[in-house]
């Protein structure tokens, strides 16, 4: 590219950078801050329009309040922008001279990308410019590829990963101007609030965009752009009405438990590697994601049959096929999101009389937690069989904790001296 092309983009990204405003604090900016002060290069994936490029600006904002750079020490750029089709992994050098031409920055500098994996051979020229030169990156991406082991090794261990999601739903009452810290809890009127944010949240997601514009058709557009942006396009898929009709049908169908050969009939595909490929497509851009039984065996849990979760619920009622409001389903798809969000290690589980636990959370060999969503457990048959599966879990994986969320529901049962905490959804969400 031309300098003097590169000199207009750069001033004006970073004019717009800088210029944001009014961006609430996200949670994952406390699993960034220890990463601010070493060498590593900080990448950053997670699905299309989950407000990676705001992320950027907080973790700059943070750096220069804190006074560790100066803003003459950065520099931004969207490789999404279509004016640099042309740039090539040559250009970076040329970047760097317009950087130090226009700034003429003093000591260490950080470099912010955004959409990097569109310039090829981006990492082995993030590595020696962090190698020899003061330099820090920080580099987002919406394709999981990005945290591949290839890029890894380019970058010879030299970087810290994190996920960044849309908006949880403590961060979805911060938007709204509703900081918790567990008074609210016991306040009659907040507590009523808080409440009736999550119905809000369960309707309308956690799209940055999306909540501040209160406008649930932008959610179809960012499914069309993650279909055929992020995977038809990425992975050269011939056979796009398959891979759409297995979108539609995961997405009406949150939280059920389906193997690959039925999701094979279900869209007629030619063979099980068709789908195991789909499948591995769309978790690779945060948009579906399989659970595998809980088994020791790891080959048991690749073949057993998996559940499937989405991103986003409001997303899912957006593009599914609304032949049934199953809220329970919805309730485990937020859970699932959470536990994800927390980083941690899950499965689902079910007894060999078919007694099935949502989630069980393993650290090491020892599972840690036995979770079941139950969105009512006013029903007494509904309640013997949610604590009957907890029951069975107890005997065969004996968990140290034993958790039911539900709606509204409260309190602690000691069954066959198995202690079972249950907590409404809204509370569960804000305590972690």
């Amino acid at each position: 590219m031309e300098k003097y092309k590169l000199k207009e983009l750069f001033i004006e990204h970073k004019e717009k950078f800088f210029s944001k405003e009014g961006l609430i604090q996200r949670d994952i900016q406390e699993k960034i801050r220890p990463y601010l002060h070493s060498k590593e290069t900080v990448l950053i994936t997670g699905v299309r329009r989950s407000g990676k490029s705001s992320l950027l600006k907080l973790v700059a904002d943070d750096l220069i309040s804190r006074r560790d750079i100066l803003k003459t020490n950065t520099l931004y750029l969207n490789f999404e922008d279509e004016r640099f089709v042309d740039f090539t992994v040559k250009d970076f050098d040329s970047l760097v001279e317009v950087f130090l031409e226009l700034e003429n920055p003093k000591g260490r500098k950080c470099f912010f990308l955004d959409e990097i994996q569109n310039i090829k051979g981006w990492e082995k020229w993030v590595h020696r410019m962090g190698e020899f030169e003061n330099i820090k990156f920080y580099i987002t991406g919406s394709n999981a590829a990005l945290l591949s082991s290839e890029v890894s090794h380019a970058l010879t261990g030299r970087n810290r990963q994190v996920v960044n999601w849309p908006f949880s739903f403590r961060e979805f009452l911060l938007f709204h101007g509703l900081v918790i810290d567990g008074k609210e809890f016991y306040v009659k009127e907040k507590r009523a609030r808080i409440k009736n944010l999550l119905g809000e949240y369960i309707k309308g997601g956690g799209f940055p965009e999306v909540v501040k514009s209160k406008d649930n058709t932008l959610l179809e557009q960012y499914f069309r752009d993650i279909l055929y942006r992020d995977l038809i396009v990425r992975y050269s898929i011939k056979n796009t009405k398959e891979l759409k009709e297995l979108c539609l049908f995961l997405a009406s169908n949150i939280a059920a438990i389906y193997s690959y050969d039925r999701l094979k009939k279900m869209i007629g595909a030619k063979n099980l590697n068709t789908i195991k490929n789909y499948l591995e497509s769309l978790e690779n851009v945060f948009l579906f994601f399989r659970v595998a039984l809980f088994d020791y065996s790891v080959k048991r849990q690749i073949y057993n049959p998996g559940k499937f979760y989405m991103v986003d619920t409001a997303l899912a009622q957006a593009i599914g096929f609304k032949f049934s409001e199953d809220a329970g389903h919805v309730y485990e798809n937020l859970v699932f999101l959470e536990l994800k969000r927390r980083g941690r290690d899950l499965y689902y589980w079910k007894s060999k009389k078919g007694q099935e636990v949502d989630f069980v959370l393993r650290k090491g060999l020892k599972v840690e937690e036995a979770i079941q969503v139950c969105f009512n457990l006013g029903n007494p048959e509904t309640r013997e069989r949610e604590f009957r599966s907890l029951l069975a879990a107890k005997e065969e994986l004996n968990p140290s904790r034993y958790l039911i969320i539900t709606q509204d529901e409260e309190g602690e049962e000691k069954i066959n001296q198995c202690h079972i905490q249950i907590i409404p959804l809204w509370k569960w969400l804000l305590l972690g």
